[in-house]
């Protein structure tokens, strides 16, 4: 365990206001009191000073300095860095290409084909602890987001961020997707080889199906998953407008469900159709992956971050409530 560090170190001069405050309060009351004892007459000051309580102006002022000064360390925000040793894993290495494309942005599926896709690499990745996972992006060109790596937070925190805007060619080149896997993949290893490719499919041409074909006599087992219902959907451009055609008609996109399947046919793996039931569709690809051949690999050192900041600002908001609740509580008894 690491020392405990500042995030905002800076803000700790806001200390010195504090203590500036304290100096100027000190010297207020010594002269307070000089001015007092200057009139002589204890029975005058008890009249000028009824209802007041030397100790509760005190209790004030020690539970606003205690809670300002939480808050300021809150702000600052003290935490400390846990390194964690990764210990070596028994893994075979797995790239998922998830189509970005604009079709994925139909609602034939909720909320929308594309979040479909992303929810269900949100539930793959934890049923696939132990394999090193690589991401692609591809459209119509393809391009790597995430080299193969255990670090699974880096690999959804991309995912999630998957959008039409991240690749400028639209349509659905999984030709280019599966040249662009094969690469990614170590040439020299010895674990299992598979890809994993989220599309609806559409628009991607013959090329496909013989580029899984090649990848297959180099070891690499290619799953699809279609995502789209046959009757297809409208693709929107924004909350109000879809995309029409140069006949002013609406574009209906179709996954081409049969043409993924010859891809996994040819690329010896499964093909599953994406609609709602994304539990057993990863419950088939855990399976799957399972039986790949496992190498050991080192896993890197984790770092955990721990923020103490939460511990300092919930006691400083009770001792500042408790300071106006007594202060409401003497203005009602004064106003009694």
């Amino acid at each position: 365990m690491d020392h405990i560090k500042f995030e905002n170190p800076v803000l700790l001069h806001l200390l010195w206001a504090l203590l500036l405050m304290a100096v100027m309060l000190y010297a207020y009351w010594n002269w307070r009191e000089r001015t007092l004892r200057k009139l002589g007459s204890p029975a005058l000051e008890q009249k000028l000073l009824l209802g007041f309580s030397s100790k509760r102006f005190w209790l004030h002022i020690g539970l606003f300095a205690a809670g300002m000064v939480l808050v300021i360390l809150a702000l600052v925000n003290p935490y400390h860095v846990i390194t964690k040793g990764g210990a070596p894993k028994l893994s075979s290495d797995v790239i998922i290409a998830l189509d970005v494309s604009q079709s994925m942005l139909a609602e034939d599926v909720r909320p929308s084909r594309l979040d479909a896709a992303k929810t269900l690499i949100e539930k793959l990745v934890p049923a696939l602890d132990g394999e090193r996972l690589g991401l692609v992006f591809f459209a119509g060109s393809a391009f790597p987001q995430l080299p193969l790596t255990n670090s699974y937070e880096t690999l959804l925190m991309f995912s999630q961020n998957a959008s039409p805007a991240f690749i400028t060619d639209q349509g659905t080149n999984l030709d280019e997707a599966i040249q662009l896997a094969t690469r990614m993949f170590d040439p020299n290893s010895n674990a299992g080889r598979t890809m994993i490719i989220l599309s609806d499919g559409e628009n991607f041409g013959t090329a496909a199906a013989r580029r899984a074909q090649e990848a297959r006599t180099e070891g690499i087992i290619i799953h699809t998953i279609a995502v789209g219902t046959p009757s297809g959907g409208k693709i929107p451009l924004s909350p109000r407008e879809f995309k029409r055609n140069a006949q002013g008609q609406f574009v209906v996109t179709r996954p081409d469900q049969a043409a993924m399947r010859e891809i996994a046919r040819e690329g010896s793996g499964t093909a599953q159709v994406l609609l709602n039931n994304d539990d057993a569709v990863v419950k088939s690809l855990q399976t799957a992956i399972s039986k790949q051949q496992k190498i050991q690999v080192e896993v890197r050192a984790g770092r955990f971050v721990i923020p103490y900041f939460q511990w300092l600002i919930l006691p400083a908001i009770l001792l500042l409530a408790l300071e106006q609740l007594l202060w409401w509580r003497k203005k009602q008894n004064a106003d009694a």
